[in-house]
């Protein structure tokens, strides 16, 4: 009886009410946590909403992480991913169903990596190895280009066609070395230290395709990123996709956001040269012209300034003879009047004859300049033109032959860049500096990681 005089005095409440009670208390009690588990049940709206199911061997928990959140992801799970979720316990009243709102996703473990990642970079910093000061430049026109990566990597084959594409007169040295794994880092400081031990190339690309956290910790390791920083050679960095960082990436001269962006950055496109020489020669051109334009308007200015001395004597004998003429009407009483102004008259004119001597080593001395002003920058212009046609030269396929190169291609005339084009048993063409040679492959061994 006194219990049931107490469920009577007590408040009804109803399903909703009760639900946003229980809601209330889980919000306030819990607050923002990350929980670890295995995705399961993986459902992605239309809405653009995410909603799994997040389980241990002993439990599991419904999860909802709404599309502001789940764009802000850097990956999309999938069931059977090990992840660490960042989230709100709540309750969806309408169901009574106990969830996760989540706030963020990772990978599990990605947190501690994170955090020894920034750990690591601080230190670093802190000796100033990603300082802007010890940065260097990179080479105006590289002949030789490094590559430090894995030789069955994609992104090896990305930064080849680049470079082919861009710049095919440019020879490429692989130092090859595994980017992923326990034993990468070895690798990749031993690649980057025979680079800077051989000097062999203008500048270094350290490169790998994109992954998680995890696929690119080979480049967060302390001894390559010293290993970079003591290279003796330019280097840029090509690791992951655009989002991604890793210490490598802040010790190296430059950071390209893909591998393939590295190569772009190594190699200035032939095509670019060709028309910025064209447009220098354009321009020396256009120069020499304006210059010898200007020359011929200062030397007439010159000559319309130089008044004949015949002339000037011209004019003066007339005014003579017309003083003569006016004495000779003149009466006997003035005439030694006007044969004392006469006499005055030819001093004066004797004082106002110019002297064309200094006038005549003046012109004379500025042709001379101006001839051997032209000479000097006619000199000047042709070695400068000599100079580029030199380097041209250099650059020219024919070129990289004499150095002791090669191309090899197969029956149907095509190019063979890899061990796996070779033809077993079949005739393979050589091309070299001064001819060409006809030679058959016995066997084929593929290439050491």
């Amino acid at each position: 009886m006194p219990s049931s005089r107490i469920a009577s005095s007590s408040p009804v409440l109803s399903v909703t009410e009760l639900n946003g009670i229980v809601a209330n208390l889980l919000t306030q009690s819990i607050p923002l946590l990350w929980i670890s588990g295995e995705i399961s049940n993986f459902t992605r709206a239309a809405s653009g909403h995410w909603y799994f199911t997040l389980k241990d061997d002993k439990a599991q928990v419904r999860v909802v992480m709404f599309r502001n959140r789940a764009q802000l992801a850097n990956f999309i799970p999938r069931n059977g991913d090990h992840v660490e979720v960042r989230a709100t316990v709540s309750l969806y009243t309408p169901r009574g169903d106990f969830q996760l709102n989540a706030e963020a996703i990772r990978h599990a473990g990605a947190g501690s990596l994170y955090e020894a990642f920034l750990r690591l970079k601080a230190k670093l910093e802190a000796e100033g190895l990603f300082e802007q000061s010890r940065k260097r430049p990179l080479p105006l026109l590289a002949r030789t280009i490094g590559i430090v990566t894995s030789p069955k990597a994609a992104a090896l084959r990305d930064i080849l066609t680049t470079l082919y594409r861009r710049a095919p007169h440019i020879s490429v040295i692989l130092y090859p070395a595994a980017v992923q794994g326990a034993d990468a880092p070895a690798a990749i400081v031993q690649a980057i230290e025979t680079a800077s031990e051989r000097a062999e190339c203008d500048v270094l690309l350290i490169c790998r395709g994109g992954g998680s956290i995890e696929d690119l910790w080979s480049f967060n390791n302390e001894n390559v990123a010293r290993a970079i920083a003591n290279c003796t050679i330019p280097t840029i960095s090509g690791i992951g996709h655009e989002t991604d960082f890793t210490i490598a990436d802040f010790v190296s001269d430059l950071r390209a956001p893909t591998p393939t962006g590295a190569a772009e950055l190594a190699a200035r496109a032939r095509d670019d040269w060709m028309e910025w020489l064209s447009t220098q020669a354009g321009k020396l051109k256009y120069a020499m012209k304006r210059r010898l334009e200007k020359t011929m308007q200062e030397t007439d200015s010159f000559s319309r300034r130089l008044i004949s001395p015949s002339t000037y004597i011209t004019s003066e004998r007339l005014k003579s003879q017309t003083l003569a003429t006016r004495l000779a009407h003149t009466g006997t009483n003035t005439l030694a009047a006007w044969r004392h102004e006469l006499a005055n008259m030819r001093t004066r004119l004797k004082a106002q004859l110019p002297d064309t001597v200094p006038l005549h080593t003046r012109l004379s001395h500025l042709q001379d300049l101006l001839a051997r002003t032209m000479a000097a920058q006619l000199t000047n212009h042709r070695k400068n033109i000599q100079s580029l046609s030199a380097q041209l030269e250099l650059l020219s396929p024919q070129r990289t032959l004499e150095r002791g190169y090669a191309i090899m291609t197969d029956t149907e005339g095509q190019i063979i860049r890899s061990p796996e084009q070779l033809p077993i048993h079949a005739p393979v063409s050589v091309r070299l500096a001064s001819g060409t040679a006809q030679i058959r492959i016995e066997s084929v061994q593929d290439a050491i990681e």
